[in-house]
């Protein structure tokens, strides 16, 4: 019991005392929480949200405009004058009065050529298309993140290889220095190994540069501080090379088409401008207003009490009000012909967008053959390149070939190795990007 009091103290006087600082144990990231913490800090969604806020408020007033405005005044005004004495033919002193006026008006619009229905139907579908903008600017960056993050993977990778290739070249090393004490071996076999070894070294610091870069990008990416301890996953990805399907682009754009949210956007953008047509076109309509009011008013210089005249004086009223519009110096022939022209430029991005989706489709589906050729070519090369070293370097052990020969054999190992590895990541990506545009979430998991 006392044990448990103790450790207790002990952690509140970590966190109280000034100075003393309590580490979180380092975070190791996956995937999808890179995405997920870069959809919430970065800026461009933070600001598409906005804009669906501002449209959603648009929306709203939309339909407010529908209701019947309501309107109250009143005025209070004091007067001062000097009567004039026609007897005498001078002025009085001066002498003062009041009124005061109330009123309470309302107005309803009962027809204006459809505009209030129009520019509710408009403002929904301008919400709904900013909703699918927000959408967009996540599944960019969520592609981003991804790229990002396979390097950093390929760059784990990278060093990993060099440190192995190091290792082996160093017990190469030894072997040709203990030849050269024994006279087996000349000065240049056992100076051509340590080149090589130097070489590998020089190889590892600049994959050990690019794995610091390229973890640098993810962070900026994700909106995360720098940090140098920063770890991600590193999930089994030989699972994701098994894909004997052969991508058909016609069906994955057919698909694409209705789910893609630059697509819905574009649509309904068009739908939108469409109704500036028939907004422009009801400016030349008559509009029809109902009105209707009540007010009341006193006067110092009527008889009366206050109560009296307020009471005895109200008015109220109620009448149609009725606007013809006869000339507007072209000005609706105008909006018209802009918003007819809105709506071709709205129907040419809508073929643009869909036209650009067809050929981003079409170059995954292309990508995925070449990825394919490629990853099953560097696999063969180095099967083929390895087999060799593995021959190589036993001769090399017994001392039946030079160093010469042998580096010249492991140095087409090594970059084979390192063009398999590039093929595989490069395949990963574009099974990726294809299942992107089939509308399956980005994942590292099978």
């Amino acid at each position: 019991m006392k044990t448990i009091k103790v450790k207790l103290l002990i952690g509140i006087m970590l966190i109280l005392l000034p100075g003393i600082k309590v580490f979180p144990r380092e975070k190791t990231w996956t995937l999808e929480e890179c995405i997920n913490y870069a959809l919430e800090k970065n800026v461009s969604i933070q600001q598409a949200g906005l804009t669906n806020e501002k449209n959603k408020l648009y929306s709203g007033q939309a339909l407010a405009n529908r209701l019947p405005s309501v309107n109250a005044s009143v005025n209070q005004n004091f007067n001062w004058y000097k009567g004039f004495d026609s007897l005498t033919g001078k002025y009085g002193s001066n002498s003062g009065s009041n009124n005061s006026n109330y009123s309470l008006s309302s107005s309803v619009t009962l027809y204006n050529g459809k505009t209030l229905s129009n520019k509710i139907k408009q403002a929904d579908l301008n919400l709904q298309a900013s909703q699918y903008n927000a959408e967009t600017v996540k599944e960019s960056i969520s592609l981003s993140i991804l790229n990002a993050y396979l390097e950093v993977l390929y760059a784990d990778e990278s060093v990993k290889n060099a440190e192995k290739q190091i290792e082996s070249t160093t017990e190469q090393l030894k072997l040709a220095k203990e030849r050269l004490d024994l006279g087996v071996n000349s000065m240049s076999d056992y100076l051509q190994i340590k080149s090589e070894l130097a070489t590998e070294k020089s190889t590892l610091a600049s994959a050990s540069n690019n794995l610091t870069t390229y973890k640098v990008a993810l962070m900026q990416l994700m909106e995360l501080p720098v940090d140098l301890s920063f770890k991600i996953s590193s999930p089994n990805l030989d699972s994701l090379l098994i894909y004997t399907e052969q991508p058909n682009a016609r069906e994955i754009y057919n698909l694409a088409l209705g789910i893609k949210p630059q697509i819905k956007n574009a649509e309904l953008t068009t739908e939108s401008t469409q109704l500036d047509i028939e907004i422009a076109k009801a400016e030349a309509l008559p509009s029809l207003s109902l009105n209707a009011g009540v007010s009341s008013n006193y006067s110092s210089l009527t008889d009366g009490s206050y109560s009296y005249q307020m009471k005895n004086q109200v008015n109220p009223s109620v009448g149609l009000s009725l606007s013809i519009p006869i000339y507007q110096k072209k000005q609706v022939k105008t909006d018209i012909g802009i918003a007819k022209i809105s709506v071709a430029d709205a129907r040419l991005e809508e073929v643009n967008t869909k036209n650009e989706l067809r050929k981003n489709v079409e170059q995954a589906c292309v990508d995925v053959i070449t990825a394919q050729t490629k990853y099953q070519a560097t696999i063969d090369q180095y099967d083929s390149a390895k087999e060799s070293y593995l021959v190589a370097e036993e001769k090399y052990t017994i001392g039946l070939v030079n160093s010469v020969d042998f580096l010249s054999v492991k140095t087409d190992m090594i970059t084979s190795e390192s063009e398999q590895l590039q093929a595989k990541y490069n395949l990963i990506f574009s099974y990726k990007i294809l299942d992107f545009y089939k509308g399956i979430p980005l994942s590292l998991s099978k």
